[in-house]
């Protein structure tokens, strides 16, 4: 029994001793350095050999000006034992503050010379000089430690360090060789490479690693070199590169993944590198070893050919369409056919098919998921040809379908949105309030974003003709009616000139003439909303607007950094915030985590 109540006593000293340390810890955090040196001396004199209290108790000496006290103390735990090297690097860090940087010298050797009779030391003692940023002694010890035992694997260490250092070919080499050792490190050292690699070809990070790893390739062959030269292309956006890459990964895998080419395309398509997608597409296609990722990517193909070539490709696209139709089977094919739909509708303008198509597909016997795609399309189609009722019914089915689906939130909105267009501006909020908590962030920002629209221009004029008119120059947009949506815009502006409606019309029009590639308009039009309407709620969204036009389409890195600024210094509640943060960074030149 006596044990037992000595083993709790025991556990409630080790409690308390903790709440103890945690409060020293705290004061010395917020800079009340005496507090903490009054709690950490009292739990000193209980433990002399904890070294946690030893070092928190030298800090605060340090922090007080007081160093004879902190060398005091260090000394005399080194004297009781030799055997904790890293504390040999507390004291020198202690003389080198004292300016007696010989003794502090002889005692980081000390610790240094401990690895050669240890090696386990590596880790604590490494760190240590790491926290005073020693980076010369923390190489020192990590390449001691990998000398005398090669299993004990400290290459990430060291890489950091060398990176730190500046020294980017060994940083890259000691890299390569922690990935040989164990791929899963693949991802990790790839993160790490973003601290280094830019956008840029010519910057020296990305010259040094692309020489590494072409010589590594020639002299032994790895497909993990492969994945990292891919990996490098895709950060230059340089897609044939990373393309060719891929392929000699591809040949060379035992299992015929197509998960990495799907990715690549991806990523290319999005970067509006459409035409290298495209051949990305073409590649997958020739090696495609069963129908599904065959026809998964054709359909993507011909996606990017209606948003890359327009209208000059349309009849090349319905006619590679019908042949895919006609080769597959109805329920291979599902997507295709709703795809196919969508391009009836909204650009051959052939609706009265398209919804006789999407009807078709509603006759199979579909899963819940597929009947809500459908449905949606055919809701949409109603809503190009304004019927709007039938548009509504078929969204409030989807939402029944598939209840607190983000498929189903979508169709919410649409249904606000639906709404809006009519000119049902009280229901269309009724429903967007819901909205605004959506799971989805896309959606709930959009949600967001419109019943403020609402909102602010109907507070004045009951009849609300300018709100009605932007809705009906929003739907022309939807419709693909880009011309009579710009005339009917430019009519509210001349109109309401000077309302706050204003900048919602030209906010439109710069979307508009983004969409039909023509940038210098659209600039134009975000420009105005600066220089009249800087103090009103889409200022943040011209800006950045205008900056993404300079950096992709313009070719003006300069005027899109000032654009960025704009953001970065006078919107930080913005939802530009930390992309314009992220792009100003990559065009000033600095290295991106």
């Amino acid at each position: 029994m006596r044990y037992i109540i000595l083993f709790f006593f025991f556990l409630v000293l080790q409690q308390i001793s903790a709440q103890s340390i945690n409060l020293a810890e705290n004061y010395m955090s917020q800079g009340e350095y005496e507090k903490a040196n009054a709690i950490y001396q009292k739990i000193y004199d209980r433990n002399k050999r904890n070294q946690k209290v030893l070092l928190g108790l030298s800090n605060s000496f340090i922090e007080l000006e007081e160093l004879d006290k902190a060398r005091e103390i260090i000394q005399r735990y080194l004297g009781d034992s030799d055997r904790y090297p890293n504390i040999n690097v507390e004291l020198g860090q202690i003389y080198r503050l004292q300016n007696e940087n010989e003794k502090a010298a002889k005692e980081f050797q000390k610790a240094i010379d401990a690895i050669g009779e240890n090696p386990n030391y590596a880790h604590s003692v490494g760190n240590t000089f790491q926290k005073y940023n020693l980076i010369d002694e923390a190489i020192a010890v990590y390449e001691a430690a990998n000398e005398i035992n090669p299993r004990i694997n400290h290459k990430i260490q060291l890489a950091r360090l060398y990176g730190e250092q500046g020294d980017l070919e060994r940083m890259f080499t000691n890299y390569l060789y922690l990935i040989l050792d164990n791929p899963n490190y693949l991802n990790v050292v790839s993160r790490n490479f973003n601290e280094f690699i830019t956008k840029d070809p010519q910057n020296e990070a990305n010259q040094l690693l692309r020489k590494t790893l072409l010589r590594s390739l020639n002299e032994a062959p790895n497909i993990i070199y492969n994945q990292l030269l891919s990996w490098l292309f895709v950060q230059e956006e340089d897609y044939k590169k990373a393309l060719a890459q891929e392929r000699a990964i591809f040949q060379r895998s035992d299992e015929k993944s197509f998960d990495r080419l799907f990715e690549l395309a991806e990523i290319s398509s999005t970067s509006e590198h459409y035409q290298d997608a495209i051949k990305i597409y073409s590649y997958i296609i020739e090696k495609a070893t069963y129908s599904s990722l065959e026809l998964k990517a054709k359909d993507a193909q011909l996606i990017l050919r209606i948003q890359f070539e327009g209208e000059e490709s349309y009849a090349k696209v319905k006619e590679a369409y019908q042949e895919i139709l006609e080769e597959y089977l109805i329920k291979e094919n599902l997507f295709v056919q709703i795809n196919f739909a969508k391009f009836k509708a909204f650009q051959l303008k052939e609706r009265k098919e398209a919804i006789a198509l999407t009807k078709q597909l509603l006759d199979l016997n579909l899963n819940q998921f597929a009947e809500a795609q459908v449905k949606m399309l055919l809701a949409d189609i109603f809503v190009l040809e304004e019927k709007f009722n039938q548009a509504l019914l078929y969204y409030t089915q989807i939402e029944k379908l598939l209840k607190n689906n983000e498929l189903a939130q979508e169709a919410r909105f649409k249904v606000a949105k639906t709404s809006y267009y009519k000119g049902d501006f009280d229901w269309a909020l009724t429903q967007l309030d819901v909205l605004k908590k959506s799971t989805s962030q896309l959606i709930s920002n959009d949600a967001i974003e419109l019943s403020r629209h609402i909102k602010d221009n109907s507070y004045k004029d009951s009849i609300q003709i300018p709100l009605q008119k932007v809705a009906q120059a929003d739907l022309l947009a939807f419709q693909e009616k880009n011309e009579q949506a710009l005339d009917l815009l430019q009519e509210v502006i001349e109109e309401f000139s000077s309302e706050p409606i204003e900048d919602e019309a030209l906010y439109r029009i710069g979307q508009i003439h983004e969409k039909l590639g023509n940038y210098q308009a659209a600039a134009e039009a975000y420009q105005r909303i600066i220089d009249f309407f800087s103090y009103q709620i889409l200022a943040d969204n011209a800006y950045f607007r205008l900056a993404e036009i300079n950096r992709l389409y313009l070719d003006q890195p300069d005027q899109a950094m000032h654009f960025y600024e704009q953001i970065i210094f006078n919107h930080q509640d913005s939802i530009y915030y930390v992309k314009s943060q992220k792009e100003y960074r990559r065009l000033r030149g600095d290295l991106i985590d």
